[in-house]
């Protein structure tokens, strides 16, 4: 198997395995809407689930279970078929899609599993609070950043012939 390939494999299990337990985790150690403060007024571990996407988008769509499912498993090929569209030599987009992949299929487990989505990582300043989010979340999140500084590196590359 290809070096590149293998890599994608490792990131992407390590990520789906880290979400994972840390879901598992906090359902089984929390109840439903506990919050522990890690850092006050700043950041709460807070159990909550979210049957949406992100700022609870369509969590009471009655179609959105297989609209959110669908919408995962179509991001996940994509993202494989763009993986392997990918140079040898642009490891940081190579890690970038293993990143993504992993944080989108962490939370299709979930929806697949109960039909929502744990999340456990609240940041807030005092009472305004960013929509909690988990593992998964930040790894896609991560992956974009990364994705993006890829992409102005490589448009640099094109422009300076290097």
């Amino acid at each position: 198997m290809n070096r590149r390939y293998t890599l994608f494999a490792v990131i992407a299990a390590v990520g789906i395995i880290i979400d994972q337990i840390t879901k598992i985790y906090i359902d089984r150690s929390m109840k439903l809407f506990d919050s522990i403060p890690v850092i006050e007024n700043f950041f709460h571990i807070t159990y909550v689930r979210n049957k949406g996407a992100a700022f609870s988008f369509l969590s009471s769509a009655s179609w959105r279970l297989p609209f959110f499912i669908t919408v995962s498993i179509v991001a996940a090929l994509v993202i494989l078929i763009a993986f392997r569209k990918l140079r040898d030599d642009q490891k940081l987009a190579q890690t970038s899609l293993a990143l993504i992949f992993s944080g989108a299929v962490g939370n299709l487990i979930d929806r697949v599993r109960m039909g929502e989505v744990i999340d456990f990582l609240d940041a807030h300043w005092y009472r305004h609070h960013w929509p909690a989010f988990n593992v998964a979340d930040s790894l896609i999140c991560v992956g974009v950043f990364l994705l993006a500084v890829d992409m102005i590196l490589e448009e640099r590359r094109v422009k300076t012939g290097i």
